[in-house]
């Protein structure tokens, strides 16, 4: 057993996932392939928002996979860590206003 949770040779075994659960799986993988397909927004677009909310949601997976897809599609180094920073600033005002209800909490308790 591995001493880290994620191992960078996991992500090659994605397509593993159906082992268990097959027709979920590929309804899965069938959707996930429509979804970043050219449409009202370019495959190259979805990859650099895949890219920002693979950051959001912290998975090793994704950011390793879409750090290569969208620099492979052709945005720079300084448009993928722009990016980014909109990610983490969408995060620190997330956190920031719910400020709002600890202060309401505080307002309450505190009459």
């Amino acid at each position: 057993m591995p001493d880290h949770y994620y191992n960078a040779e996991d992500l090659k075994k994605f397509s593993a996932i159906g082992e268990y659960q097959k027709e979920l799986a590929d309804k899965f993988f069938s959707w996930y392939g429509e979804v970043f397909k050219d449409s009202a927004l370019s495959a190259k677009e979805k990859s650099l928002i895949a890219l920002a909310v693979a950051h959001a949601v912290q998975c090793p997976y994704c950011i390793d996979a879409y750090s290569s897809d969208a620099y492979e599609k052709g945005w720079s180094e300084a448009q993928m860590m722009e990016a980014l920073h909109v990610t983490a600033a969408i995060r620190g005002g997330a956190s920031l206003v719910h400020g709002v209800q600890m202060m309401n909490k505080v307002k309450d308790i505190a009459m």
